[in-house]
């Protein structure tokens, strides 16, 4: 038991939480406007291959991060048109979004890279990890805290940033009405649209910002279907935190934690395919557990307030 709950464990886990609580962050804008984002798998999956095919045509880890910026920015821009423009299902929307990018992602690694499966390359440079000045010299909580990639950090400063934004602001506000009810918030001449629209683009950021933690903060390669599952993991962590982002954090940090146990569990000489199911059973479970929640009932209906 000491073996499996060290330094490393809890290393791990602020590692692993950072594209699903970037993802979640997202999910949880786009549930403040009334748009149940299902496509968060599919937008990750963009940016993981987009930062990857991005530091291989431009050779810079940073404009990597900004290519893969730019493609997720245009599907979400293809997710609001189609379901704020014209009105269109969201869930079906997001559903199709998450195959249109499965499919896409793995033409794209055939077509730029020429093989299929998965793209490696040795020469790559990921993300810097940044050692955090005072902190890293502090025993047990710099080997935790330090040594991340920025997005890793930047993940946890925008959940503080979003929940100030979110209940502290005229601006966040204005989000909560134009999902909770828009004829009431055009009456008061708030622009629902496009409240929505800034809702849907800055989500794009945000999981752009995800798939580039997974693709070159965690590994430096890119595999098909390498999100397994961590989209809609985010989309769970969104309901359970009742898109109030301190409560999506804190959701995002129990589901790494899991995901970071079932890897220490492999050590064990237990069941790979066991181990690897534990993180979708706490998902499982916390769907279970929250079904009766106003979010979930709210996602239910969600089609209907964006119009």
């Amino acid at each position: 038991m000491e073996q499996l709950f060290d330094v490393t464990l809890f290393n791990a886990t602020l590692r692993i939480v950072a594209p699903i609580l970037l993802a979640a962050l997202g999910g949880a804008l786009c549930a403040r406007v009334g748009l149940f984002n299902v496509g968060l798998e599919g937008l990750m999956l963009i940016g993981a291959f987009s930062a990857i095919a991005g530091n291989h045509l431009l050779g810079n880890v940073w404009l990597a991060v900004l290519f893969s910026i730019l493609c997720v920015s245009l599907f979400s821009l293809l997710f609001g048109y189609l379901s704020i423009h014209l009105r269109a299902n969201v869930i079906i929307v997001g559903i199709s979004l998450n195959f249109l990018a499965l499919g896409l992602t793995a033409f794209s690694l055939k077509a730029i890279f020429h093989v299929k499966g998965a793209y490696f390359n040795k020469d790559m440079i990921g993300l810097p990890k940044w050692e955090i000045p005072w902190i890293k010299d502090i025993p047990v909580l710099g080997d935790i805290l330090s040594g991340h990639s920025p997005l890793v950090y930047l993940g946890l400063v925008i959940a503080v940033a979003l929940h100030l934004i979110f209940f502290k602001t005229i601006l966040g506000f204005r989000f909560l009405a134009a999902g909770e009810n828009p004829v009431a918030a055009r009456s008061l001449g708030i622009p629902v649209r496009r409240m929505q629209y800034t809702a849907v683009m800055i989500c794009g950021v945000l999981c752009a910002l995800a798939g580039a933690q997974l693709s070159l903060g965690q590994v430096t390669m890119f595999t098909e279907g390498m999100t397994a599952g961590r989209g809609f993991i985010a989309l769970v962590a969104t309901m359970l935190g009742q898109s109030n982002p301190l409560g999506v954090a804190a959701s995002s940090l129990l589901f790494g934690f899991m995901d970071a146990v079932s890897t220490r569990l492999q050590g064990f000489s237990l069941p790979t395919n066991f181990t690897q199911m534990l993180p979708y059973v706490v998902t499982l479970i916390a769907m279970f557990f929250f079904k009766g929640s106003s979010y979930m009932q709210d996602a239910r209906k969600s089609n209907g307030s964006s119009r």
